[in-house]
Order: C-alpha cells, then structure tokens, then sequence
C-alpha cells in the first residue's frame, strides 16, 4: 500500500491507538505495515499540557518497587524537562525546550565524536559543530546531554538526590562538600560527614587503580578527575558508600565525591553511569544483578514516569534479542549489529558495510540514553530521509529547524498517514518503530519534523527519541539487548 494523501481523519479510539503502538515494536520476519497513522492533534496536545513536577513530588523520596525475585529493583525516571521547569520559566514552552534539548544533544554528540574511535569526519560530510546552533545551555552530562533522571538515597542515613543515568558512562558520582566549585542542584549537596557509611578509597587500594583517571591527593586518598566533551568536568575524591533504592541497600558502592564541578546540570547532584565497565553501578552490582537492567524511556507528552529496573528479573519473556557488540577501544558503549534501513516496509539499498563495528574498533551503531536523535552515516541518513520524502509528497512541507532539514505543516490535521521506519538489526530482527518517535512537534504549532540526522562520520547513534516508550532491556552477561514486549 502506498502512502495516502494528508486526509484529514478521525480521531482514533484510544484501543485502537495502543493496538497500533504495540504492533510497532513487534519483530516480524515477513513483511511490515507500510504505514502508520500519526494523531497529530493528540500529539500537539500533550505539548500544550506538559507539566512540571510539583514541589512536593520533586523533593519526595525515591519511589521503588521492590519485587519478589532476588536482585531486582525499580527506579522511576524523569525526564529533566519536567525538573527545568522548576528552574526556568523558559521550560514552560515547547518549541523552546525543543530547541534547548538539541542544543544539548548537538554538544553530546560532538563529545561522543571524539571520544569513540572513528568519530572524526570520515564520510565526506562535516560534523555538526557546538555554535552552529548558539552557545546556549552548557549542560553538565557526559559529553554534553542528561536526558533522564532518577532519584535514590546517597549515605547513612539516606540523602534524597536526584542522579542523571547514562549508558555511556562508567563512574557514579556526587557533588559533595566542602563544595569549592559546584553547579546549582536541586537537593542540599551531600555532606559526606553527615553519612556514617562514607569511607574514602586510599590511594593504593585496587579501586583507585580501576579509574581511568586517578592520583593522590595529599599522598593518602584516591582522586579521580572525569573530563566530558562540552568542556564540563567533575574532580574529587574517590569513596566507599551505601545507595539506597527504596527499601533497597546498597553497601560499598565505589563513588566519586566531586569538590570540584563543571556544568549546568538543571537539578541533578550527579551521575549514575549505567555503561560497560567495572566501574559503573552495573558493573559494580556484578553478581547481584547477573549484569542485567532494563529500562523504558516514557514518551514526551505525558505526565507518567518511566522506569529503570536491576536485576535477572527485569529480563522479559517474549523480547526481540540482539546480540552485543564489545568494542575494545570503546568498552563503556553498548554496540548492536545494524543490517539496514527500511521505509514503507521496504528495506533501502544500503551496504551493511555502513553499520559495521571494524576491527579496528571504528564505526558501528551505538545505544545511547544520552543522545536524542538517532544519528546515522551522512549515506544512510541520506537514503533514509530521500526515500520518507518521496512517500510524504502530499504532506505540506516546512522549513528545516535546529538540526532537521526535513519537516511538515501539520497544523489544521487530526491525524496523517507516514510510511514506517525500521530498523534491520544483524541476525534477522526487524524494529518498527511508532510513528511518534519519528516524526516529532518541534513547536505547538504543528511543525513537525522527521527525526533523524547525520552523524557526519563513520559512527551511527541509536538515541532516545527513537528508543521512546519500548522497554530496552540490557542482558550483559549473556551479551544481549532486547526490545519488547512491553510499552511505557
């Protein structure tokens, strides 16, 4: 079936919506629906009702679910936009936040360049740069983006803070008095001498040496120093300390205890990295967890959090695995095999060579939490965006914004039809993505624009905005990611 012309169409039942949604993240190894309907009214409407977290919600204790089965424990995630607009007014617009978020997401990805091996311009196409879109907010987060958050307690007793997750990241860390340099949080910043659970990490213990980057501060503890690609950073010192997730204890969790800290972190006290090394807090977990999380990103427009979830148990029964990929040069990252792209249920002729993890640890398909938009090689997002437009002809055009050249007057619409979008995974698992998660309001308007880029190198980047509402479950011990079944 080909793509309809932009009627205007009823607005759906609510069943029938979610029986859309569901059937999206399905696997499928025939064929695929070659279109989806977007409820643009729907859609707009959530950003107009977008509302912060009330004062008493923002400074609650953490609210966990603790289950029956061993070693699994859920955290709420918010995403920061709803802390922001505790801080600015500026928050209260959509079309601002949306421009305030890829400004954001511009700087993350110019980090993750950097850092990764092959993340130079190697396709021919200049990578985006930092002021191409105004100096705007410096945001704290690694490599320049935190999109969400969750709280937990930090001591003993615990101190409520509010923690930035990152997939990227291999280190948890607070700021922490005597504060000689630190950003504005939410939450009073942790006192370590109001905790009888802190216990600093000497210089020589085999901790110290896990950090990548370390010293000696006053001959005696261990120091540690995490640089990021915006030019934010946190210094401190390195310490033993209790987590509390609910009525969950954590003890002996290595920390770091910033004294020193760079960036706006809007709210947050720090970091909770949640990447592939020994030291993030699933890499310390280790054997209580087996190595596995899961989490579901809520999606934008609503008021409902979303979750992160510890532990064997948070692995589900029906999911669409795909095997990890570990790249050597890169072991913080969750890489997955990307085969191709499709549009309208038709897979575009794009070489797999163009996904493909090397052996020299460059190129590949990153997940990342931290990210927004997915980013692709300037060839792939080229076929992807040349082929979306020949199947919208009928869609009024917009002009391009912020990092998007490609986007639609949807104003005056209840609902329109788009082709799908997928994703060809390595190994035969195909993920239809919703309609919402890629084509998104940049303002309350109804501009809407399709939501991907070019990475302007060899790396692609799976992003939040696309992983929105589809539970990713991480199964690191086994070295799988899935996707599905359920929705948030």
């Amino acid at each position: 079936m080909s793509s309809a012309s932009p009627l205007m169409l009823p607005i759906l039942p609510a069943a029938m919506l979610q029986l859309i949604t569901l059937c999206s993240i399905g696997v499928a190894a025939t064929s695929h629906p070659d279109f989806q309907l977007l409820n643009v009214k729907q859609t707009l409407t959530g950003t107009k009702m977008f509302k912060p977290l009330k004062t008493s919600e923002f400074h609650q204790l953490p609210n966990v679910s603790k289950s029956d089965h061993p070693g699994k424990y859920e955290l709420k995630l918010v995403h920061r936009d709803r802390l922001s607009s505790n801080v600015s007014s500026t928050f209260h617009d959509h079309g601002r936040r949306f421009l305030e978020r890829m400004k954001r997401d511009v700087k993350r990805v110019a980090g993750l360049l950097r850092r990764l091996p092959g993340g130079g311009n190697h396709d021919g196409d200049a990578a985006y740069e930092v002021n191409d879109f105004g100096s705007g907010v410096v945001s704290g987060m690694a490599q320049g983006s935190g999109e969400y958050f969750v709280r937990i307690g930090v001591g003993s007793p615990p101190r409520s803070q509010y923690m930035v997750i990152d997939s990227g990241s291999d280190i948890v860390w607070v700021q922490c008095q005597p504060c000689n340099q630190c950003y504005r949080q939410s939450d009073p910043v942790f006192n370590p001498a109001d905790s009888a659970s802190f216990a600093g990490v000497s210089c020589g213990s085999s901790v110290c040496d896990r950090i990548e980057i370390s010293g000696c501060n006053a001959g005696r503890s261990c120091g540690y120093e995490v640089s990021y690609g915006d030019g934010s950073y946190t210094k401190g010192t390195l310490a033993l300390e209790t987590l509390t997730f609910g009525r969950t204890v954590i003890k002996n969790v290595a920390i770091g205890c910033g004294h020193v800290n760079r960036g706006m972190f809007i709210g947050a006290a720090g970091l909770l990295g949640l990447g592939g090394g020994s030291m993030s807090l699933v890499g310390q977990l280790g054997g209580q967890t087996g190595g596995a999380f899961s989490y579901c990103l809520v999606s934008r427009g609503t008021d409902a959090p979303g979750s992160l979830v510890f532990g064997r148990g948070a692995m589900p029964v029906g999911a669409s695995w795909v095997p990890l990929l570990r790249n050597p040069r890169a072991p913080s990252f969750y890489y997955v095999g990307l085969s191709g792209l499709g549009v309208g249920g038709i897979q575009l002729p794009i070489s797999e060579e163009v996904f493909r993890l090397n052996e020299l640890g460059y190129g590949g398909v990153v997940m990342d939490t931290g990210t927004a938009v997915t980013r692709f090689p300037t060839l792939a997002y080229n076929a992807l965006r040349d082929a979306f437009i020949s199947q919208t002809s009928n869609l009024p055009r917009a002009s391009g914004v912020s990092i998007f050249d490609t986007c639609y007057n949807l104003s005056g619409f209840v609902s329109v039809r788009v082709p799908t979008v997928s994703l060809y995974f390595s190994g035969g698992p195909t993920l239809t993505l919703p309609a919402r998660n890629f084509v998104i309001p940049i303002d309350e308007m109804g501009t809407f624009c399709f939501a991907f880029a070019s990475s302007g190198s060899e790396l692609s980047i799976i992003g939040n905005i696309q992983q929105e509402g589809i539970q990713i479950s991480f199964d690191g011990a086994n070295g799988f990611v899935g996707f599905g079944p359920n929705v948030c």
